[in-house]
């Protein structure tokens, strides 16, 4: 799998990263399935939250084997400093390890939100307490909604985060003022050579209302590989600056993603862009969400 440098972190990190919301809610024997068949692929990233259900949990037993060799990044969603430092030492007992890779403030989408955690005694706070005493090694953030790229770049003006994770693909960029907040935020990734990973690379559309949810994913994903092999393909081609895509929270998609990053190394962003323009109902995920 090809590897690309998470920013001034250093890590050669694999270009997908394996969205460890696909295991909120299933069990071991599914989970263990899955996670295999990810390192199998050369995945060398993880990416869990405390706010994923059990998925922590999941990856947990797993840890004493592999945490040398994959880079661990998990999230606190708490936005004052005590909660979100119980909630990082929670993770980390959960994860059975002693340290992660990366501490994320998790789904900052707004700017009221970036007040509460970059204020005093704000999460912030326990993000750099859990770096300096050795309880992980960078601090990031992350946030969905069409706002978030604008709320990312005003957090790296404020505080020097080692990553950004946020919302890129192919119908999104067509959005012109998304588009050029989203370019204002790459701009100020570069200045700071901090890793900027992407979500949301397969998301389709909401669900149909009423429509029976085929998959664990809250957005409808992209399920037909050609157009998953497009719009992976798409975002790797188009930014070369994004370092990751993370897997849809969905176990039964991680093979279409893992056979998309090989398919599309041949396949350019305007041929990508030719197949996700057939699409029909192809939207936005973040009309509409269920949180």
């Amino acid at each position: 799998m090809q590897t690309r440098q998470l920013g001034r972190i250093g890590h050669q990190s694999s270009v997908l990263i394996y969205g460890a919301a696909s295991l909120a809610q299933v069990d071991q024997d599914r989970a263990d399935a899955s996670i295999q068949e990810a390192l199998d692929a050369g995945i060398n990233h993880f990416d869990v939250a405390a706010d994923y259900g059990d998925a922590e949990l999941r990856l947990g037993p797993w840890m004493s084997g592999i945490r040398s060799d994959v880079f661990l990044a998990t999230k606190t969603g708490r936005r004052n400093k005590d909660e979100a430092w119980r909630e990082i030492n929670a993770s980390l007992e959960r994860l059975q390890t002693d340290r992660v890779d990366l501490i994320q403030l998790h789904a900052v989408c707004d700017l009221e939100t970036l007040d509460q955690i970059t204020g005093t005694g704000g999460a912030l706070e326990a993000a750099v307490r859990a770096k300096e005493e050795g309880l992980a090694s960078y601090v990031g953030i992350t946030g969905h909604t069409h706002e978030a790229p604008l709320v990312h770049t005003e957090a790296l003006r404020r505080f020097d985060f080692d990553s950004v994770l946020t919302p890129m693909n192919y119908r999104l960029a067509s959005d012109d003022r998304f588009a050029g907040h989203f370019h204002e935020l790459l701009d100020e990734v570069a200045r700071r050579k901090a890793a900027l990973m992407a979500i949301k690379a397969v998301a389709r559309k909401n669900w149909p209302e009423g429509e029976r949810h085929h998959y664990d994913t809250w957005y409808q994903p992209f399920d037909e590989q050609k157009h998953v092999t497009a719009a992976i393909a798409w975002v790797l081609r188009s930014f070369p600056q994004i370092t990751g895509i993370a897997t849809a929270g969905e176990t039964r998609l991680l093979r279409q993603a893992i056979l998309a990053e090989a398919q599309g190394t041949e396949l350019s962003a305007q041929d990508a862009a030719l197949v996700l323009d057939e699409v029909e109902d192809y939207t936005s995920p973040f009309i509409a969400m269920p949180f």
